[in-house]
């Protein structure tokens, strides 16, 4: 089941608003015969890759699977009976699938059609890969990870005249691999004025699974010059905005969405995260300067962080300060650390 974990994370980030799934088909003997995780699109599922694999090896095997086998007629054929057919003898999965279209259905098929099914295997590790997808169905928004990088002395924004960067090369990349591994990403329009970004995925190799752009925009402030807006048709680029207009963007292919607004005049974090869902996205990335990042805090809709800390001290002249970020890391649990080159990352999760 580890393995099968290992294939499906293999799929994050490009399998919207599919989970991410890992299949292990291990033959009466002993063997692995048939390896599959959801190719990107949400199609072929893992079983069906893993069946393919394995071919008549699969009569009598069992399939290890990250995810409850789906249960109803889409694109192709479900996969509870698809494992049927070939003769798999066992299913041994993880965690049942929420989706009101499965939930459960997969495994009484497998039931009805002969297979033995053990369910909860490393239950809690499937729940936390697929949280996004999980997320997407109960509570109508995606899984959040906000992603900042800050110095010794808590500061995000370098003084003026100073490096643009405070984390090194090897901080960067991870970065990178984090835009790879999620749906959309995140940033406020003070973000894009600041630094023109693209934000895509430049990882060699990967820069096909670049995320779609999100950006918090109140008053349609996005220039057309920028960067989004001149590879909007290339990489889609959307605009949540509490104005009205926005006819110039949308003519260069940027997608303006007009939402209600908070109590600040902003546009709604919760519409917002409502309409990603809507559009299939289970996993948001958020790279925002201070304001943004303090706004998902503030508001309650973290479920994840990632923060590097550079080795270098800013002083007073620079800013970007993260309000109320000290209290908030107290709803977390820090999951993990890591140095990369002489920075370090630390990853927290929500605390249940």
């Amino acid at each position: 089941m580890r393995h099968a974990f290992v294939l499906a994370r293999r799929a994050l980030g490009q399998v919207a608003p599919n989970p991410a799934v890992g299949c292990v088909i291990v033959s009466r003997e002993g063997w692995v015969v048939g390896r599959g995780w959801t190719a990107s699109g949400g199609r072929p599922h893992a079983e069906a890759v893993a069946l393919k694999q394995a071919g008549e090896a699969a009569a009598g095997a069992t399939a290890y699977v990250t995810l409850e086998p789906c249960a109803h007629q889409g694109q192709t054929a479900p996969c509870a009976e698809a494992l049927i057919r070939a003769g798999v003898a066992r299913v041994v999965a993880a965690i049942e699938d929420p989706d009101p279209r499965v939930k459960g259905k997969g495994f009484n098929i497998l039931r009805a059609g002969g297979v033995e099914v053990i369910t909860g295997v490393l239950e809690r590790e499937a729940a936390n890969l697929n949280a996004g997808f999980f997320l997407r169905i109960q509570e109508d928004r995606p899984l959040v990870t906000l992603k900042l990088a800050r110095s010794r002395d808590g500061k995000t924004v370098p003084a003026p005249g100073a490096s643009r960067w405070i984390t090194g090369e090897e901080a960067r990349r991870f970065g990178h691999l984090l835009r790879a591994q999620h749906d959309a990403i995140l940033v406020g329009i003070g973000t894009v004025l600041a630094d023109n970004p693209e934000l895509t995925c430049r990882l060699p190799g990967l820069d096909d699974r670049s995320p779609v752009r999100v950006v918090i925009d109140t008053q349609l402030r996005l220039p057309p010059s920028s960067r989004l807006v001149q590879t909007a048709e290339r990489v889609p680029t959307l605009v949540f905005t509490a104005a009205e207009g926005g006819d110039a963007l949308r003519r260069r292919g940027v997608d303006v969405l007009r939402v209600i607004h908070d109590e600040h005049g902003r546009p709604s974090l919760r519409a917002t995260l409502g309409v990603l869902a809507g559009r299939g996205f289970t996993r948001l990335l958020v790279e925002g300067g201070a304001t943004v990042i303090s706004s998902f805090l503030h508001k309650g809709y973290a479920d994840r962080l990632e923060i590097f800390t550079g080795p270098i001290t800013l002083g007073e002249a620079a800013g970007g300060t993260i309000a109320g970020l000290d209290n908030a890391l107290g709803r977390f649990t820090r999951a993990s650390q890591r140095s990369l080159g002489p920075d370090l990352l630390e990853t927290y999760t929500a605390s249940a």
